[in-house]
């Protein structure tokens, strides 16, 4: 899997203590050689995101873009690795300075975004939000060759259903999310953009525990699972129109 690995220290400036996790350290995995050919070339997939997007306390082949590539595999499609762009903490300035640090080429047949919890965990103002995440699904388009039916939003998941939130006010948690993701579905839709709602599915995670990693407070791989049978049918929708 192709990751960009971002050590520069802009970046480490901007992750605070209050980040919702520790910094992660990304790691490589390989793709099989041996894929069904379904057209000209391979498709490219750009994953946008924080530690959600990069599968904070999952194995690297239940990252949720990971597993939409593999699905897409198994329907036939011919896929090169996904490439990611997200850190464990990352709030949508974070994830703005890496996306310009990187400067990824619009070349993409697929752009994923997820990101905002950070903004909510720190209690940053939401109109920071509003105007950064307009800026990134932008961006997301852009790096899909300026095609709005090439990218996909997932909305934020609730992180006040875990563990790690046992002794916090979840019902503040869940309204907050909700403003939030009401934000990021309304720029989402406004820009012809497939938009994800995980947050219901997050929210399964108050009474079973498979659907949360090991960490008391991530998905599982289980729950990224869920993710993807929401995510790829539209995805196929979007391929089979290309």
């Amino acid at each position: 899997m192709k990751i960009y690995l971002l050590t520069f220290s802009i970046l480490l400036a901007t992750l605070s203590c209050d980040s919702l996790a520790k910094k992660h350290d990304l790691s490589t995995s390989t793709d099989a050689e041996e894929e069904i050919v379904t057209g000209q070339g391979r498709l490219k997939y750009l994953a946008l995101g924080d530690s959600y997007t990069i599968g904070e306390g999952v194995d690297s082949t239940l990252r949720y873009p990971v597993q939409i590539a593999d699905s897409l595999k198994a329907l036939g499609y011919l896929m090169e690795s996904p490439e990611i762009i997200a850190v464990t903490g990352w709030t949508t300035s974070d994830l703005k300075a890496a996306i310009e640090y990187t400067n990824p080429q619009p070349h993409y047949d697929l752009v994923s975004l997820l990101i905002g919890v950070n903004n909510q965990y720190q209690g940053l103002d939401i109109n920071i939000y509003r105007t950064e995440f307009a800026e990134l699904i932008d961006k997301a388009i852009y790096f899909a060759a300026n095609k709005t039916d090439r990218v996909i939003v997932l909305s934020i998941p609730d992180w006040g259903v875990t563990p790690f939130a046992s002794r916090r006010d979840k019902e503040k948690i869940a309204g907050e999310i909700d403003q939030y993701n009401a934000i990021n579905k309304e720029i989402t839709l406004s820009r012809g953009v497939i938009w994800i709602d995980v947050t219901g599915i997050s929210r399964l995670a108050e009474n079973d525990e498979s659907l949360i990693a090991g960490d008391g407070l991530h998905p599982s791989g289980k729950m990224y699972t869920e993710w993807v049978r929401l995510a790829v049918p539209e995805i196929v929708k979007m391929l089979k129109e290309k």
